[in-house]
């Protein structure tokens, strides 16, 4: 009786004793929060490789396929390796008001058991890698077609660096604008409006496509481009309600008003051009998609569903109309479009979110008023915009001047495939 009535009590002590390690380690981890950023991480590098490069790689003309490929792959590459070295640290690390310290360089301290919040540490870290991934990618679809291979590698290190970590700290780090307030639940100013911003800088700088705008230069796959644009609404929830950094009410609901958003968005469009030109297409309702979920993204947190349908049509309309005058009137070559979708929906998702958070089922700010919180989103935005401007443009000029950002006007005839890669996309 002494010895089976023994057995419970060393396998309690034999539990307390062994089992101190991983309680401590467990301790205010959340394993439903952690599976969630540990899945929306993957759904925002999806959005990347493969979902923005078959985008941005069928709206380019065939003999540059591989060159939007290969561009949007090895941006993933290093800035995963400038993330690793410094850009957590400049970007989420105590610092001034508008760029951290070098106290997470080499991320150091992010060992297995360091812990943001309710979630390990290494998953907060990745989860944002996929961020700082994804913006300086999109700005590719602003100078696509003609800027040489070593130009767009040391052009978007220097941008990363130079424009997107600052206004990452700034806004989600510990920075100004986000002390002052500012309401930015997933990208709006650190993504849409920089990558906006940045692609028209660019393709300003280099000007315009041989050919633009009396050439015709109609995208040379429609099939990847609504592929790719499929991968990209699916992996936008990631993107979006990922940002909540928890399993809640919060990403519930910027999940669903993403997709609310990205709906109207795509029939907006969709409507404004089969009013226009007396068809729809299917390029038409793809980007439709595309500005729908940039314009929501900073409002995702805040708004609710009725709110989220308004800032969706309203994306589709402007959007629509932003890219026609880029095009027709100004005649600026933002070859796929980066400007009017992500720059002008991130500005107008940014101000919609002052005024939505308030009515329609929105989350509130306490102890703010509307007409002061929309002061703070006007500030932030142009903060973001003029931050990018210049600093992109003097980036733009730096390069230039070391190795030359445009390929030659033969080689742009050739296309950047077989001059830049020596391979091409289509053996036939």
């Amino acid at each position: 009786m002494r010895k089976i009535a023994s057995q419970p009590m060393v396998g309690v002590v034999m539990l307390i004793l062994f089992g101190l390690p991983s309680i401590a380690m467990a301790e205010g981890l959340d394993s439903g929060d952690t599976a969630w950023l540990l899945t929306s991480t993957a759904l925002v590098l999806f959005m990347t490789i493969p979902g923005l490069s078959l985008f941005y790689a069928g709206l380019v003309r065939s003999k540059n396929v591989l060159s939007v490929l290969m561009q949007c792959f090895s941006i993933t590459c290093l800035a995963s390796l400038i993330w690793l070295l410094y850009g957590y640290s400049l970007a989420f690390s105590e610092g001034n008001a508008v760029i951290g310290g070098l106290s997470k360089a080499f991320l150091s301290g992010v060992d297995r058991g360091a812990m943001s919040g309710t979630i390990p540490e290494t998953v907060f870290v990745m989860f944002q890698m996929t961020f700082a991934i994804i913006t300086p990618a999109l700005v590719v679809g602003g100078f696509a077609e003609r800027m040489k291979f070593s130009a767009m590698l040391w052009f978007s290190a220097l941008w990363l660096t130079l424009v997107y970590l600052p206004l990452c700290h700034m806004v989600w780090g510990g920075g100004w604008l986000g002390s002052m307030g500012l309401l930015d639940f997933a990208g709006g100013t650190v993504v849409h409006i920089t990558a906006g911003v940045g692609a028209l800088v660019a393709a300003m700088v280099m000007g315009n496509r041989k050919g633009f705008p009396t050439t015709a230069m109609p995208p040379h796959n429609m099939t990847m481009v609504v592929t790719g644009a499929g991968m990209l609404w699916v992996g936008w929830f990631g993107f979006n309600a990922g940002s909540a950094v928890a399993a809640n009410g919060d990403a519930g609901m910027a999940m669903l008003v993403t997709h609310i958003s990205a709906a109207a968005g795509s029939l907006a469009w969709m409507a404004m051009e089969w009013i226009k030109y007396g068809k729809p297409s299917v390029l038409g309702i793809v980007t439709g998609m595309v500005a729908g979920l940039g314009t929501i993204t900073p409002a995702s947190g805040f708004v609710g569903p009725m709110g989220a349908l308004i800032i969706g049509i309203t994306a589709g309309v402007v959007c629509f109309s932003a890219t026609s005058y880029l095009k027709r009137v100004l005649k600026i070559d933002d070859s796929l479009d980066v400007f009017p979708v992500h720059g002008v929906g991130g500005v107008l998702g940014t101000f919609a979110a002052g005024i939505f958070v308030f009515t329609l089922g929105g989350a509130g700010v306490e102890g703010v008023t509307m007409g002061k919180q929309v002061g703070i989103q006007l500030t932030g935005i142009v903060v973001a915009v003029a931050w990018t401007a210049v600093v992109t443009f003097v980036i733009l000029k730096v390069v230039n001047a070391v190795v030359g950002l445009r390929v030659s006007s033969d080689v742009e005839t050739q296309g950047l495939d077989i001059t830049q890669h020596e391979e091409t996309g289509y053996n036939i």
